[in-house]
């Protein structure tokens, strides 16, 4: 009986790398749905009559939806079931992009946007928690974790291409019709193939004080920082939303502190290693959501890049960060602990963005640009990958989806203050320069669109230099906070969030 037992554990394996396969596809829906409308987005503006005062509203409803609801998304993953809630979102998901596709109006259009990031709140993090419960392998995990690694951090600029390709060739309503084919591939074939370990639920009834002040001070904070990129820092309705972000949340880690069956355990945050990926992870994004933004201005206003070619131009970064993630974070991963990838990772990807602090209007692309986006994206993939596995490894399995949560709304508060941050920055620069050589732009005629440019470009690598110190940031964090020893090399773990019921009252110590 024993021998026709053994291969038992084996024939469920095929069936783990298979259900990843959908698993990285939703992510990268998910993912690269973040920035395929905002490349097409003058197009809808203009079919659909919105205001360029509406029109960011495309972008933030989405935004604010997604980030704002997410932590919600990740425990209803946790009670309902990962994998019913990964299909759920799929499916949500779908519809939203079909109501997106066929808007005949603004109102119609920001409502489908809103749909697409509160299911997508429910399918982000349903996806990594669902990796988290289903490969526990050190080696398994670090394949895994390479390949959703690659996509999380590639996604973005794949979005980059696929948004110029359609609103180029096809139109605009297919950035949103794409969509559909994906979900419905990832929906049947989760449905088909998933096997979602048993046990593991969160039976205990929903946190509603926390749910309601954990999205309305997430939601607060994400519009404050879109809105100080348009309105200003001193505006009075952006510091009106810091204001009320900062009092939810502080009433949010109160209660928290306080229910018994809190919407996001404080255990989860204040576990040293998971604090320091969530920290670290935040502020690369917000380079990297900056960097995102200046070179697709710099390649298509400064070099006048179509959309197509401009998407292109960001391939090596994804060769990059695909190559950092799977081939050097993957094999390394099981060898040496995490914060020697994250650190020097986010190195790499600093000293990338500190060659592009040399942009000028003439500056080579392959001189240049090649070389720092292979850099970028080699460090980033090399981080990214140790980062997603550390931030889910070990947490009790009821709380693996608010855990899985909690790294997606680093990456997207992160992705909001870059925008803003970094665009400030970057504005003021421009306006500098400009006031500066204001007799030479007043003379008109070409060499006043040289000095447009000229100023555009030395805002640009004024906010550039700010991303480096970002990532070097980033670096020390992870090469600090981050103790953890390797994946099953015996050492201290970033578990501690142990199995059973202790693991529900007490807050884990990390030996050393």
């Amino acid at each position: 009986m024993s021998k026709t037992a053994a291969p038992a554990p084996l024939a469920a394996e095929p069936s783990r790398w298979k259900a990843l396969v959908f698993i990285a596809l939703a992510q990268l829906m998910v993912v690269l749905d973040a920035t395929i409308v905002n490349i097409a987005l003058p197009s809808p503006q203009t079919a659909l009559g919105i205001s360029d005062g509406n029109r960011q509203w495309v972008i933030t409803a989405y935004a604010l939806a997604f980030g704002g609801l997410l932590l919600f998304g990740g425990r209803i993953a946790d009670k309902w079931g990962r994998k019913n809630a990964f299909i759920v979102g799929l499916i949500g998901f779908a519809l939203a992009s079909a109501l997106g596709g066929a808007a005949n109006g603004e109102a119609m259009m920001l409502g489908a946007r809103a749909l697409q990031g509160a299911f997508g709140a429910l399918l982000a993090p349903a996806a990594l928690s669902l990796l988290a419960v289903m490969f526990t392998d050190a080696k398994e995990r670090a394949k895994a974790f390479g390949i959703y690694g690659a996509i999380a951090g590639g996604g973005g600029a794949v979005g980059l291409i696929l948004g110029g390709f359609l609103t180029e060739y096809l139109n605009w309503r297919w950035t949103f019709f794409v969509n559909i084919p994906f979900a419905i591939i990832a929906a049947v074939g989760a449905w088909m193939i998933i096997r979602e370990p048993a046990g593991g639920r969160n039976r205990a009834p929903l946190d509603i004080p926390g749910v309601i002040l954990s999205t309305t001070g997430l939601v607060a904070l994400v519009y404050g920082f879109t809105r100080a990129e348009s309105a200003g820092w001193s505006d009075a309705l952006t510091v009106t939303m810091f204001v009320a972000s900062a009092l939810l949340l502080a009433a949010f880690v109160l209660v928290e502190s306080r229910v018994k069956s809190p919407l996001l355990p404080l255990r989860v945050l204040l576990e040293r290693n998971r604090g320091g990926v969530y920290l670290s992870l935040g502020l690369a994004v917000i380079a990297m959501f900056g960097l995102f933004l200046f070179l697709t201005y710099y390649l298509q206003v400064v070099k006048g890049f179509s959309p197509v070619k401009t998407g292109f131009a960001f391939l090596p970064m994804i060769a990059g960060m695909i190559t950092g993630s799977t081939q050097i974070g993957a094999r390394l991963m099981t060898r040496v602990p995490p914060r020697l990838l994250m650190g020097p990772g986010f190195l790499l990807a600093a000293t990338g963005m500190l060659l592009l602090t040399q942009l000028e209007v003439g500056s080579s692309y392959p001189a240049l640009i090649l070389p720092a986006q292979l850099l970028l994206g080699l460090g980033m993939g090399t981080a990214f990958m140790p980062a997603m596995s550390l931030a889910t490894h070990g947490v009790n399995p009821a709380d693996a989806g608010v855990a899985s949560a909690m790294v997606n709304t680093s990456q997207q508060v992160g992705g909001a203050i870059g925008t803003a941050l970094l665009n400030t920055i970057a504005a003021s620069a421009t306006t500098a320069y400009l006031t500066d050589h204001a007799a030479e732009a007043a003379a008109g005629g070409p060499a006043a669109k040289l000095i447009q440019a000229q100023a555009m470009v030395e805002g640009y690598s004024s906010a550039i230099w700010w991303a480096v110190g970002i990532l070097v940031a980033s670096a020390t964090i992870a090469l600090t906070l981050i103790t953890t020893g390797r994946p099953g090399a015996g050492g201290p773990v970033a578990s501690g969030d142990g199995a059973g019921a202790d693991a529900e009252v007490k807050i884990p110590v990390i030996a050393h």
